[in-house]
């Protein structure tokens, strides 16, 4: 049971990390007020990525706070594997401050860009077109691990899923706004995973709009 408490203290000062780095640029984003149509993500996607974003967080929170109101979906974890989640949600934590920091001012939470967007391709966006959602899934994958709890893993999916649907819209959106820069852009880099064999591409040093 000790240990037990130590991981859970340990799992929320790291998530006292994340989560005001997170609403810090989310903030700073929102600071022109522009009005974003999130109507354009479609209904099924609209349905389902926010709810299961809102149980996963939830679940999470009732974890915090009582981790015997989440004992009906433990899992059996070895502690290694739990510490392991750990280590991994401090990793995720540099990756997010670092995609965080490349993308300033370009953060929206939907497929739309805002009038000021610009294409990012320094940071991590050099090898990889979404690595705000790498974060946001390796960030689940730490959670569900150091609370040992398959709802928290499944609502992450879930809406991880729903992400990567969504980029369809979101990049068919992208090369609506920039044209043959984004084009060159998505032949040179992975979209969650850098290419092995990719040129850079040229002129396209901007900004990109995105989540």
């Amino acid at each position: 049971m000790q240990s037990e408490a130590l991981l859970r203290d340990v799992l929320i000062g790291c998530l006292l990390v994340v989560f005001p780095i997170a609403a810090y640029f989310r903030l700073r984003s929102q600071a022109t007020r522009e009005p974003l149509d999130r109507r354009q993500e479609g209904a099924f996607i609209l349905a389902t990525l926010r709810p299961a974003g809102l149980a996963h967080i939830v679940g999470l929170i009732v974890y915090l706070v009582n981790p015997a109101r989440m004992a009906w979906a433990s899992l059996p974890l070895p502690l290694s594997l739990r510490w392991a989640g750990i280590a991994l949600l401090a990793m995720v934590a540099v990756l997010l401050l670092w995609t965080l920091r490349s993308l300033g001012k370009n953060l929206t939470d939907t497929v739309v860009t805002r009038r000021a967007h610009t294409l990012v391709t320094h940071g991590p966006y050099r090898w990889i077109r979404h690595p705000f959602y790498d974060c946001v899934l390796l960030l689940m994958i730490a959670t569900s691990l150091a609370t040992a709890n398959w709802f928290l893993l499944l609502t992450g999916l879930i809406a991880f899923t729903m992400m990567v649907v969504r980029t369809r819209i979101e990049e068919r959106n992208l090369v609506a706004r920039f044209g043959d820069n984004y084009r060159a852009y998505m032949a040179a880099t992975g979209r969650f995973f850098p290419r092995l064999r990719a040129s850079q591409a040229s002129g396209v040093d901007s900004v990109h709009p995105v989540r």
